[in-house]
């Protein structure tokens, strides 16, 4: 009996020793590669195209708020030399919620990623994994807009009004600086009428369909042809625009140099008055090699 029971220990053994081999092996075999795992249900939202490296294998990987964008700068990258000479191919994500760009910067996972400065200090995505931002949009200012009448900055206004807001945590125009300003006038958001929109063309639909009273969010030209300049009100001023980022493991100036050409070159290209205007973060003379970083200038 117990050289049987000696004999069904070890192979009991032996059994475990081969499913964990097993295991182990099919491990090495699963594609690691965040691309594909970490972001499966974000496949479909994605474009990709070689550069001239065809034997390269690596990717590099952007991602843009839009799909516009996304498409945009994926090709124009396939089509840059020094791109070329570091990788096979360039894939390109984009999402509409800030889930999605969070999803991207707390991983590391983007090479490339448009996102704000909040977000990046939140995750410390810049020491972490040493995001550079690399150009970086205007600087904007955040209002209450209503349809009917001046939005006034006291504690008595907001009790009672229909109030449309981000659902977005992150966004500082429509979520983040009107949340401040309720409670450093102590009011207490459980008496607050507020709906939530999707997005900043969803709160301006709310207002226009008059569904809220007044939302929060930032001012565009455009806006004039549905509200009048004369029913907002700051709530702050000289809030951070986003930025393009880009991962710096290694000092690699020469794609940095590349790719913040052909974003200012994209830049000039949009319609938006604001998106039209991008600054750069670094001077990249290719006369002299010289690359300097100009971010304190850009930050002032």
């Amino acid at each position: 009996m117990k050289i049987k029971h000696l004999a069904l220990q070890q192979s009991t053994f032996v059994t475990v020793l081969l499913l964990f081999f097993l295991l182990t092996w099919l491990s090495g075999q699963i594609n690691t590669n965040a691309l594909v795992g970490t972001l499966k249900p974000l496949i479909e939202t994605s474009t990709r195209c070689q550069t001239t490296a065809l034997q390269n294998k690596e990717h590099l990987i952007v991602y843009a708020p839009s799909k516009n964008v996304a498409f945009s700068l994926v090709q124009s990258l396939c089509e840059d030399a020094v791109v070329a000479k570091q990788y096979g191919e360039v894939v390109g994500f984009w999402g509409y919620r800030t889930s999605d760009s969070i999803e991207f910067v707390g991983k590391g996972i983007a090479d490339l990623i448009l996102a704000k400065n909040n977000i990046m200090s939140a995750f410390k995505a810049e020491s972490t994994y040493n995001y550079q931002p690399i150009v970086g949009f205007p600087s904007y200012t955040a209002f209450f807009i209503s349809a009917k009448e001046k939005p006034k900055i006291n504690k008595q206004y907001f009790l009672g009004k229909r109030i449309g807001l981000l659902d977005y945590p992150t966004s500082r125009s429509g979520h983040i600086l009107p949340k401040q300003t309720f409670k450093n006038l102590g009011v207490n958001l459980e008496n607050l009428k507020i709906t939530y929109a999707s997005s900043h063309n969803e709160l301006r639909d709310l207002l226009a369909n008059g569904q809220v009273d007044l939302i929060a969010s930032f001012w565009k030209d455009e806006d004039q042809l549905s509200f009048s300049k004369n029913y907002i009100t700051p709530i702050s001023d000289n809030i951070v625009g986003t930025r393009w980022y880009l991962k710096m493991q290694h000092e690699n100036t020469d794609l940095l140099c590349a790719i913040q050409a052909r974003l200012m070159t994209l830049s000039k290209l949009q319609t938006s008055p604001y998106f039209n205007h991008v600054e750069p973060y670094w001077g990249c003379d290719s006369g002299t090699n010289r690359v300097d970083y100009l971010g304190e200038q850009r930050d002032e």
